[in-house]
């Protein structure tokens, strides 16, 4: 499975596919997709030798495959063959340059394999439903030992409940600490747990309400596992958000948080700049290196450069299929992005003025908050924002120590984050003008009053969140949100054209009604809102902007030319004119 490509004498080549959403490592390997080596993440792991390990990055950064590498190294399958298969998925991979200090290790612990993402449902009832299925599969994929002589028949008949998904409750909390003494009586061999998306669940369960209960389920399903667990070799879990020891990992003094402010581990999550360099240099398309780094990179994993390694893929997948692609923000869509949209409904006039500073490449500092919960979510300021961080909606420019506390200077990574933030915003902005009664700026409109409609649109900039450095479209979005309001009108924006007409048409469905053409311009001061209203009333008349309106049948045209600046804006009125 590859790209057909051709050298300068014709002959075909192929390059290797690459793995858009495959997190398989053995897929990855077997099918020949293009995989960048991050096995010297078990070099490390084994080095550091950390019992409990919970590892957070953003969505989409290579924690499940990382994960599936790890599953595959170390898994002792119970079959020598099946063995053997695993272990040659990592010939020619740095790992195995390491020597046999590393390689020992390989096929040598029985694996439990827990991915939490599918417990995402509306109910606490369905969540946990689902978690029992994923529980039940682990234990479907580990049948093999039930032939060991060595587990009691008690616990076969336990295990086999357990597997067809009719246990009880507290059998399923307690299920990965039992499956690990089943496996270390069948084997003799302590187990390695693995946990991914271990917040997925919490998460879901915040905003859907039942928040409480998912925490005592996943509180007593961990502490089985990984606190009092003598069958445990190491774990290592993967999330997006640090949770308290309090609320999950109780007690656990063996218990490594790895972080994004970590210098540890900081190059294996996310692609290094050396690493998007050589994959754009293997495809052949180096030239388009500038937007790549523009638009996905900009994180600071420690004190190392990383780019978002889902972004870097899909837009590697366009530009080679044409060099000249534009670039997307593809990291928009892997997630419903809930806490951006909280952020910005609750956004009192402060937060609101820290949004827009950092959508205008602005900083902001906060103080880090090394365990929260997402109950203390909306707690205080400083909790938001330390979820963006730790979430990727903000990355660190630099770190200091004050009064006993780390703070960091944070802003906004790249382009594609910030045009999350934008189409967030824009969204936002159309939910509330949704629920407003615009009549009296039509009127206005109607009548001519271009102070009272300056007046009207003044008072809403002031409520809202702008961004200033790509303004033409926050502004023209916001106005066109508000005409779109009445039912009297018909609104059309001629904006995305890029076709020489004026930017918004409003005209009733009747041709013996009323019609407005309306231009937009965004002044670089606050002293130059005035001329660039009148400016854009003239540009109408100087490009005969009405003729469309005319074309169509019309006959009262009455013209506007609109400025913004920030929080302000300028209105002109003018007669339509033959």
């Amino acid at each position: 499975m590859g790209y057909n490509m051709k050298n300068r004498w014709g002959v075909a080549l192929i390059k290797k596919a690459l793995p858009i959403g495959v997190d398989n490592f053995e897929k990855i390997i077997k099918d020949g997709y293009c995989y960048i080596d991050k096995t010297m993440f078990i070099k490390e792991l084994l080095d550091l030798k950390g019992e409990v390990n919970l590892f957070t990055r953003p969505r989409r950064f290579g924690k499940t495959l990382n994960l599936s590498m790890l599953r595959y190294f170390f898994e002792d399958t119970g079959d020598a063959k099946k063995n053997e298969e695993n272990q040659s998925l990592f010939q020619g991979l740095k790992i195995m340059a390491q020597g046999e200090t590393y390689t020992q290790y390989m096929g040598n612990y029985p694996v439990i394999d827990l991915t939490l993402k599918s417990a995402k449902q509306p109910t606490f009832e369905s969540s946990y439903g689902k978690m029992k299925r994923a529980i039940a599969d682990e234990y479907q994929r580990h049948q093999y030992i039930l032939t060991s002589e060595k587990i009691s028949g008690e616990d076969k008949k336990l295990f086999e409940k357990i597997a067809d998904r009719k246990a009880e409750y507290d059998d399923y909390s307690g299920a990965l600490e039992f499956l690990s003494k089943c496996l270390y009586e069948a084997t003799d061999k302590k187990t390695v747990i693995l946990i991914d998306e271990y917040d997925a669940p919490l998460e879901n369960a915040y905003f859907r309400g039942f928040y409480g209960k998912m925490v005592d389920f996943i509180r007593s399903l961990f502490e089985s596992a990984l606190k009092t667990n003598n069958y445990l070799q190491f774990a290592v879990i993967t999330g997006c958000l640090r949770i308290s020891k309090e609320s999950i990992f109780t007690g656990l003094n063996h218990f490594k948080i790895i972080s994004i402010l970590d210098q540890r581990y900081s190059e294996h999550f996310g692609f290094t700049e050396a690493e998007v360099q050589q994959v754009m240099a293997y495809y052949k398309v180096e030239s388009r290196f500038p937007t790549m780094r523009e638009w996905y990179d900009g994180y600071l994993f420690g004190d190392t450069e990383v780019y978002n390694p889902w972004s870097v893929i899909n837009f590697m997948y366009d530009l080679y299929a044409d060099v000249n692609a534009f670039p997307h923000p593809y990291w928009i869509n892997t997630s419903s992005n809930d806490i951006i949209k909280e952020l910005i409904v609750r956004a009192d006039r402060e937060t609101k003025g820290q949004i827009e500073r950092l959508l205008e490449g602005g900083t902001l500092d906060i103080q880090v908050h090394g365990e929260v919960t997402y109950e203390d979510m909306y707690s205080n300021g400083e909790n938001l924002w330390n979820f963006l961080y730790f979430t990727g909606y903000l990355t660190k420019e630099s770190e200091y120590f004050k009064e006993s506390s780390i703070f960091l200077r944070t802003r906004i990574p790249n382009i594609e984050v910030k045009t999350i933030y934008q189409n967030t915003i824009l969204n936002w902005l159309k939910a509330v003008i949704k629920k407003e009664d615009f009549h009296d700026l039509y009127l206005a409109m109607e009548e001519g009053d271009a102070q009272k409609m300056t007046d009207i649109l003044n008072g809403q900039l002031f409520r809202t969140i702008s961004f200033y450095d790509s303004a033409e479209n926050f502004y023209h979005g916001f106005l066109t949100g508000i005409l779109n309001q009445s039912e009297n009108y018909l609104v059309k924006s001629n904006r995305e054209m890029g076709n020489g007409r004026s930017d918004i048409l409003v005209k009733s469905p009747s041709l013996r009604g009323r019609s407005f053409v309306l231009e937009l311009k965004v002044s670089g001061s606050i002293d130059d809102l005035e001329n660039d209203a009148e400016k854009a009333l003239q540009q109408i008349y100087d490009k005969r902007y009405m003729e469309e309106l005319r074309a169509e049948g019309y006959r009262k045209i009455d013209c506007y030319g609109i400025s913004f600046f920030r929080k302000d804006c300028e209105v002109r009125f003018g007669k339509g004119q033959d």
